[in-house]
């Protein structure tokens, strides 16, 4: 199924034993608990969701590549209960939406959840297999850098276009293609 989980947001350093502290879990939870649609809304409103519907599109012109972007505002108070992190709440996401369902298997997931500031890419197999974790990583980095200006536009289409690219490279479009996956982008 997911052949590379990049997470964008490096690892805070642990204290103690390298597990995470209660305190920290607490904050995590307060965070969830505070994020509302509204703030989703006011960070991605709706022409923000339809330049990046727009981007995707026009990025799949040029790759026969599938490029998903879902948007998540908190996770359930279950999920924290259970630890769910970003990367395994978009591992989840990438197969609840079929994006591994491809016929090239070349379908790549950005996946923010905006109460963990967390961007995670999930890259099925036939395009990981050519690009591998540290190139992810490094587009994430990347959107992360446009999100802390606040500039949600302008880090969503970079990471489209810079994901659009490696798709390019190894996946060229071949004439007309068919859109396996919706290019709007979901909020969740």
């Amino acid at each position: 199924m997911a052949g590379a989980v990049a997470s964008m947001a490096a690892a805070r350093p642990a204290t103690g034993s390298g597990a995470h502290t209660k305190m920290d879990w607490l904050k995590r939870f307060l965070r969830h608990v505070w994020m509302s649609p509204i703030i989703l809304k006011r960070q991605f409103p709706a022409t923000t969701l339809s330049a990046i519907g727009r981007a995707v599109t026009e990025s799949e012109k040029s790759h026969r590549g599938q490029v998903r972007f879902v948007i998540e505002a908190e996770l359930t108070t279950s999920q924290l209960w259970a630890g769910i992190s970003a990367r395994q709440r978009a591992i989840d996401v990438f197969s609840l939406l079929r994006v591994w369902d491809t016929e090239e298997n070349n379908g790549v997931l950005v996946y923010l959840l905006l109460a963990d500031r967390k961007v995670e890419i999930v890259a099925d197999r036939g395009i990981h297999r050519h690009t591998g974790d540290e190139r992810w990583r490094g587009i994430c980095r990347e959107i992360e850098h446009h999100f802390r200006k606040r500039d949600f536009v302008g880090g969503s289409t970079v990471g489209i276009t810079k994901i659009s690219a490696e798709l390019a490279h190894y996946f060229p479009a071949t004439g007309k293609h068919a859109n396996e996956q919706q290019d709007a982008p979901v909020v969740l």
